[in-house]
């Protein structure tokens, strides 16, 4: 009985830190404070100003570790059950930046610790839903990369070839060799400076260049571009979709079990009901009699 009660009340507990960690106020308090931190890292670039408070940076410093250690492990106390928090990958995210500022904390690891105050920024990422939507959906875009890469390497190589047969003697700075078109035509498709720098010195000499390179522009930049805008926003939809899903799933989780939900209770009640049935029966009977 007493260790019934006590799983009560430990399920009570798990169950209001759940309620705080999910609560839109703890969520803001938690960007605050990356939002502080993210300051203070700034702040430390300052040579003359970080020697002169370096104590106070260090403290500032500490006092956010261990406000982000407690909101790990209030987390951890409120995820059902607590090794379920091992299972997201940005909990891993989180977990890993934390403890690494503890295992690294020391006067020898004064450059590992900086580095790490400013990964913590990155933390916003799994704070904010619409930043961790946007960031899986990237992540999801990866297999699907893979053909629009084939497709753009091949589109490069033949612009390559054909740019270093046609302009090696004219430009050999830009199509001197295969090495270098490709880089010159990374340079195009970035639009940087390549009308000015590249096309205009060799169309003074050749004035059919703009066909290559306008038509390199169009399906270079254009089509393959939004190639890769079309799978991204494709895999933001299903990002927004599983955590829909995800969501949903924790609710249900969360929700308190309805009574008579267990078979077994069904059927000890349908028994009863049956016996409560033959009674009123055999009650009938006796008072016709």
């Amino acid at each position: 009985m007493f260790l019934h009660m006590n799983r009560e009340a430990v399920a009570h507990i798990r169950k209001k830190i759940a309620r705080l960690v999910e609560h839109r106020a703890f969520l803001a308090t938690i960007m605050i404070f990356i939002v502080i931190n993210a300051l203070i890292v700034g702040l430390e670039t300052y040579p003359r100003l970080y020697q002169d408070y370096t104590s106070v940076f260090y403290a500032l410093d500490r006092v956010l570790l261990w406000i982000f250690t407690i909101e790990i492990i209030l987390r951890m106390i409120a995820a059902k059950p607590a090794l379920s928090f091992f299972k997201g990958t940005w909990n891993w995210f989180d977990f890993l930046i934390v403890f690494a500022g503890h295992v690294f904390a020391g006067a020898h690891f004064v450059t590992v610790l900086r580095i790490l105050r400013v990964l913590r920024v990155l933390r916003a990422i799994s704070v904010i839903p619409s930043l961790r939507r946007l960031v899986d959906a990237l992540l999801l875009t990866i297999p699907a990369l893979g053909n629009i890469l084939i497709l753009m390497g091949i589109i490069f190589y033949i612009y390559a070839v054909i740019g270093t047969m046609l302009y090696q003697d004219i430009a050999p700075e830009y199509f001197g060799n295969l090495q270098l078109s490709f880089l010159t035509l990374f340079q195009v498709v970035t639009l940087e400076s390549w009308a000015s720098n590249v096309m205009r010195p060799i169309f003074e000499q050749e004035p059919l260049s703009w066909i290559y390179f306008v038509s390199f522009v169009l399906v270079g930049t254009f089509v393959v571009f939004n190639l890769f805008i079309g799978v991204i926003v494709n895999n933001v939809e299903k990002a927004n979709e599983m955590e829909l899903a995800a969501n949903n799933d924790k609710k249900d989780d969360n929700k308190e079990p309805t009574p008579f939900t267990n078979e077994k209770q069904i059927d000890e009640l349908q028994r009863d009901v049956q016996e409560l049935k033959q009674l009123l029966l055999e009650e009938k009977e006796n008072r016709s009699r």
